[in-house]
């Protein structure tokens, strides 16, 4: 058996339809079951009645469609048996004195059970009442009927989990969607991890982009995955168009689409990651209250029929995989507009937090130390920004900048141009006299490039940052960001310590993104050394990132480079988000970096290493993270020990890093 990485691959199927023609409309599902099989798909939805077609109208009320919808089902338990496939397809099914419209869910053992519509439309060009009942027929306390349909004693009833493999899923159709309150949302109550909904959605100008809208959300609001396939090329056109919309999403993000109006019949494929849903929901305090106090009605969740489809498809997802993973998934994606917005959203969310901090206790000028460095300057481009929201006059702002034993030309003279270009207040403090009386004091050789020669001039820094900020009536805007907190790579009481730590939730590779956007849309004016604020904020990005703590090699360039001390930033902002916004295993975040990354960026050996890297240095270098500075949250991953991050000091990575051999 191939692992499945807490995975499942799914499918939405469109097919061509064929009105009233129940042989050539199975014949076609079993032409795109064969086409999943081969895939390795294990759960496939089909539209609507989509075994008689949806626009079938009057003639539902004929024993001759009923009678041959019915055989047709049978046709498709013939063609699944013993597959590890389950399909989800369409059906009128008849039951007592009424018609219902049915999904019909067959697996490799057969028809496992019909799930009625519930809410029934009858307004503008639907009049589905006129056929059909409601399967709310079924829902007085009791639960559903035991019928036989198509050969099978079968469950007929809207109150179903199906159990496939290791995840579980439920179904509602098409109407039932559009209500206030949707059947999918009990159902993930009752546990079902995918909500499987067959539709006939029509089109109509922008109700695609409400519809996409709807499943998207809908499946983010129940932390689920959303199957949505609807009826599209040979529904009748007399008075609506079917596209054949179909969607796959993922906790509110659309992970497949088909393209609409297509001639013939389409399919998509997404692989959704049942484990991250799961955890998720487990993180989730909220879901499942349902009522005021916080109590869950009982008897809605309890009433549910539990069925097994049997195991899914063996599927090699290592070789395959159907969905993307972001190399970068900090970092906005989209078009020019969306990242300009979020870009905004980000600082703005950063802006308001030192604003409201300034304001609160009364203080009107930042002091920040400024290296040359990304971080920094993102720093200071806030405080600039914040300055600029208050009214305030930029020269507030205490610009510090405190070369040292490393420190290079190119980084000095970046940090002082970038700073007259802002117009703040600068300041040079040079470090090397003091650190070197503190090195005689303490008796420490300065040939000696140790850990005492790096943290000796990083807390310099420090107490120069605090005093001015005494001295000044001022506040301390911290640099450092959540990659540098996640590692641990801050000198405890060094730069590890601030007043306020404007960029403590914002990973190292959207630091990069966000002082390139600030490059290209804000800063733009002139500095005293003749270079726009653009100009030198393109330089700094394009610098090696390094802490400038040892000296310059022979050519005055920097000879520390972080990223080859701790491994390159990409990877380890990579395995933050994974760990801890889903608790992904040591397994699954390797799994997943070798799919983003590829072999053609980092090879199997080079990402294991620098994953245990990172779980090495998480663990023993939680005693910082422990008493951080205040800082805003901006993403969904923060490591505040007062939010969203409490572990002891002493925990230990041993099981993680045994994972990993």
């Amino acid at each position: 058996m191939n692992p499945n990485y807490g995975m499942i691959r799914t499918a939405a199927a469109s097919p061509r339809v064929w009105l009233a023609d129940v042989d050539k409309n199975v014949s076609e599902i079993c032409s795109l079951l064969n086409r999943a099989e081969a895939q390795r798909v294990s759960l496939v939805a089909f539209p609507e009645l989509s075994v008689t077609g949806y626009t079938c109208a009057d003639l539902f009320g004929q024993k001759v469609l009923l009678d041959a919808a019915e055989r047709g089902v049978a046709s498709l338990c013939d063609h699944l048996k013993g597959k590890p496939l389950t399909a989800v397809v369409g059906v009128p099914v008849r039951y007592g004195n009424h018609l219902y419209n049915c999904a019909a869910v067959i697996g490799g053992s057969g028809l496992l059970a019909l799930v009625p519509k519930i809410h029934i439309p009858c307004y503008n060009e639907f009049y589905e009442t006129r056929w059909f009942a409601s399967g709310a027929d079924f829902m007085d306390g009791k639960g559903g009927k035991r019928v036989v349909y198509a050969g099978y004693d079968t469950y007929l009833g809207p109150d179903v989990v199906f159990s496939l493999g290791e995840t579980s899923f439920a179904v509602e159709v098409c109407e039932d969607l559009w209500t206030p309150m949707p059947p999918s949302g009990w159902h993930a109550l009752a546990g079902a991890d995918i909500i499987v909904n067959i539709s006939a959605s029509n089109e109509i100008l922008l109700k695609h982009e409400y519809r996409r809208q709807m499943v998207s959300s809908q499946s983010g609001r129940t932390i689920s995955g959303y199957i949505y396939a609807s009826s599209g090329w040979g529904e009748s056109t007399q008075d609506l168009v079917f596209a054949g919309s179909s969607l796959i999403c993922e906790y509110g993000t659309v992970v497949a689409e088909n393209k609409r109006f297509q001639k013939g019949s389409s399919m998509i494929i997404a692989d959704l990651d049942v484990e991250k849903l799961v955890n998720l929901r487990q993180k989730s305090s909220t879901f499942g209250t349902v009522a005021p106090d916080g109590t869950r009605d009982a008897r809605m969740v309890e009433s549910y029929v539990r069925i097994d489809c049997g195991a899914a498809a063996d599927t090699d997802f290592a070789e395959t995989l159907y969905r993307k993973v972001a190399t970068h998934p900090f970092v906005p994606i989209g078009d020019d507009a969306e990242l300009d917005s979020r870009s905004r959203e980000i600082m703005s969310i950063q802006v308001q937090g030192l604003c409201s901090r300034l304001e609160h206790i009364g203080c009107k000028t930042a002091v920040i130390g400024i290296s040359g460095g990304l971080d920094s300057t993102l720093a200071l481009l806030v405080a600039v920004m914040a300055f600029d929201t208050l009214g305030w006059e930029r020269s507030r702002i205490l610009g510090i900048t405190m070369p040292g034993l490393g420190t290079t030309d190119r980084t000095l003279r970046n940090a002082l141009d970038l700073m007259a270009a802002l117009g703040v207040t600068v300041r040079e403090i040079p470090i090397a006299p003091a650190v070197r009386q503190h090195f005689s004091d303490i008796g420490h050789d300065e040939s000696q490039h140790d850990t005492t020669y790096e943290n000796s001039q990083a807390r310099e820094r420090t107490q120069i940052l605090m005093d001015v900020a005494n001295k000044e009536n001022g506040l301390v805007v911290g640099t450092g960001d959540l990659s540098e907190l996640a590692l641990g790579w801050a000198t405890y009481n060094g730069d590890h310590m601030s007043m306020y730590g404007v960029n403590a939730g914002v990973p190292k590779t959207l630091v990069r993104y966000l002082v390139q956007w600030a490059a290209d849309h804000y800063f733009d004016g002139s500095g005293d050394a003749g270079r726009s604020a653009g100009e030198i904020l393109r330089d700094i990005i394009d610098t090696p990132i390094s802490p400038e703590l040892i000296p310059a090699d022979a050519r005055g360039n920097i000879a520390q480079k972080t990223e080859d001390l701790v491994g390159p930033y990409e990877l380890h902002d990579f395995f933050l988000y994974y760990i801890f916004r889903f608790g992904f295993s040591p397994r699954k975040v390797f799994f997943l970096a070798r799919k983003a990354f590829g072999k053609e960026q980092y090879s199997d050996d080079e990402i294991k290493k620098w994953l245990r890297k990172f779980y090495w240095r998480f663990f023993s270098q939680q005693f910082k993270r422990s008493c951080l500075p205040d800082g805003p949250k901006v993403g969904s991953v923060s490591l505040s020990p007062r939010g969203d991050w409490r572990m002891p000091s002493d925990a230990s990575p041993e099981m993680f890093l045994k994972e990993l051999e």
